[in-house]
């Protein structure tokens, strides 16, 4: 017979073993579960006083998770007016975003609150800032995202790419301000007191070029690019010949200063006739404005308040062969012995276009232009180098890299310089060269400095290269944007430390940016250019 005692013992070591396996249960925890979260940055310039999207989040989840939080590190938060969180939902047109939290004030450490459900499959988040319309362009701001807070979860953050400091940046000009469509063809130019005159396409119904209702529209700056004055159109051809404006568009403009009286040039190409009709294929033979696009000038000689009326300089310089003869748009430049020029273009009576020079020698009263440099070429810009000789940089339809050649004679004879088709990549597309100085004010000019989008398959990563060589070699360049634009830009030289430029950006029609020159003779960025 079993005794009292040994069963109160053999009860009491069985409730101890229990207790002891309750224990153990209770203090074991699963281990979290890990969520993969993939970080990239969308280098743009960051366009003060608008919303940008910088940066992406992508998750996939196995089932439904909270996503707490979102904490950042943030360099030049003083410029920064918000930080906004969206939820992306859908791709292309059907994409939908929706707000799910701000951030208003920001500093250098900023959480942002979400604790948000999202269901099990992918997600996506962006990230969006927007500056101060104060700021100065100078400033740079970076943004790394330093923890990202599930709940009964681990997030394993993974950076895809470099996470760069975004540059600052001005929407000159973009669709719908003042009720255009769209803004095309940057010029822009420093004058002799150190404003700035950028010139461009204002194309009133759409994007296309000529034939169509477009004008050449001018913004003026005093202050380097810290702000700009209303827009003045400075070149409207109207109703000329009892037809309507869509018949008479001009465009595709380029600037120049004469440093020695402060005259600014502007040139651009005027359609006459010809509804519906592309310029580059309806243009024909002949010297009429019926005939044949029309090379139209105007000038400023007040520092570009006023600008004179139209002067038509077509019959001083195209051949009645020729089909088509314009400038290159973009700027030209004053010689130091006082010769203003031009790139230029024609399409010859086989329909084969030539980039060359359109110049003067006598302070824009009379106009001569040069041979072809190269067949299968047309926009392109010019500079004078130390030696006296011009440079033309060329746009080449054969694509892969952009054609140069030099000339000692004023367009009168051509060679092909040493970094034609291998220096430069390009994507068939206009294209800004510059020297350093600017306009002459120095005997030295031997750095030069050029922006294009530096790859070959499409029109993006839109980059600035400096050369202090004459040209022989190039730098890797600093990347402004890697986003896809129209792509066109042009340079300026602001003053001693800073270029300015202007660009069709992946974010606004004119984009303008202020770049230290040190930054750029001594970048690394690795922007693509092969």
């Amino acid at each position: 017979m079993i005794k009292l005692n040994e069963i109160r013992i053999a009860l009491l070591g069985s409730f101890l073993i229990l207790t002891i396996l309750v224990g153990c249960a209770s203090q074991y925890q699963a281990p979290e579960t890990e969520i993969g979260v993939q970080v990239e940055q969308q280098y743009i310039p960051v366009l003060k006083g608008k919303n940008n999207d910088v940066i992406s989040l992508k998750f996939e989840l196995d089932k439904e998770h909270v996503l707490e939080e979102l904490e950042f590190n943030i360099i030049g938060a003083d410029a920064l007016e918000s930080l906004l969180v969206y939820e992306v939902i859908g791709e292309g047109k059907t994409e939908q975003r929706t707000p799910m939290a701000a951030l208003v004030e920001v500093g250098k450490k900023a959480k942002v609150k979400l604790d948000k459900s999202f269901a099990a499959g992918g997600h996506q988040l962006l990230i969006n800032i927007q500056p101060k319309q104060n700021a100065s362009l100078l400033e740079n701001v970076q943004l790394d995202i330093d923890k990202v807070r599930f709940k009964k979860a681990t997030a394993n953050v993974q950076v895809i790419g470099d996470m760069r400091p975004f540059r600052l940046a001005t929407s000159l000009r973009t669709a719908g301000d003042d009720g255009v469509a769209a803004y095309r063809i940057p010029g822009l130019a420093t004058t002799a007191k150190g404003s700035l005159i950028a010139v461009y396409d204002v194309r009133h119904n759409s994007s296309v070029d000529l034939q169509e209702d477009i004008d050449v529209g001018m913004s003026r700056s005093t202050d380097g690019g810290k702000s700009w004055e209303a827009m003045k159109v400075i070149m409207d051809m109207g109703e000329w010949g009892n037809k309507p404006q869509i018949e008479n568009g001009i465009g595709d403009p380029a600037v120049l200063v004469d440093p020695s009286d402060n005259t600014i040039y502007v040139v651009a190409l005027w359609m006459h006739g010809k509804p519906e009709k592309r310029a580059w294929f309806s243009s024909g033979k002949g010297l009429s404005p019926e005939e044949t696009g029309q090379l139209i000038l105007v000038k400023s000689e007040d520092d570009g308040q006023t600008w004179s009326q139209p002067i038509n300089i077509t019959s001083q310089i195209k051949k009645k062969e020729w089909k088509l003869m314009f400038n290159g748009p973009g700027k030209g430049i004053t010689m130091r012995n006082g010769t203003l020029v031009f790139a230029g273009q024609f399409k010859d009576e086989n329909d084969m276009p030539h980039s060359t020079i359109i110049y003067s020698e006598n302070k824009g009263e009379t106009w001569h232009i040069g041979t072809g440099a190269k067949s299968n070429t047309t926009e392109a810009q010019v500079v004078e180098l130390n030696d006296g000789s011009l440079m033309l940089n060329m746009r080449d339809n054969r694509g892969g890299a952009r054609s140069v050649a030099i000339t000692k004679d004023m367009g009168k004879t051509w060679e092909e310089h040493g970094s034609s088709r291998s220096a430069l990549p390009e994507p068939v597309c206009m294209a800004s060269l510059i020297t350093y100085p600017e306009n002459r004010l120095a005997e030295d000019a031997s750095k030069l400095f050029f922006s294009n989008p530096a790859v070959t398959d499409g029109r993006y990563n839109m980059t600035i290269k400096a050369s202090q060589d004459q040209g022989s070699s190039w730098s890797k360049g600093l990347l402004l944007d890697a986003g896809k634009g129209w792509g066109y830009s042009c340079l300026t030289v602001i003053d001693e430390d800073h270029l300015g430029i202007l660009y069709e950006s992946s974010q606004a029609h004119m984009t303008f940016q202020m770049i230290p020159v040190e930054e750029i003779l001594g970048a690394n960025n690795p922007a693509n250019s092969e």
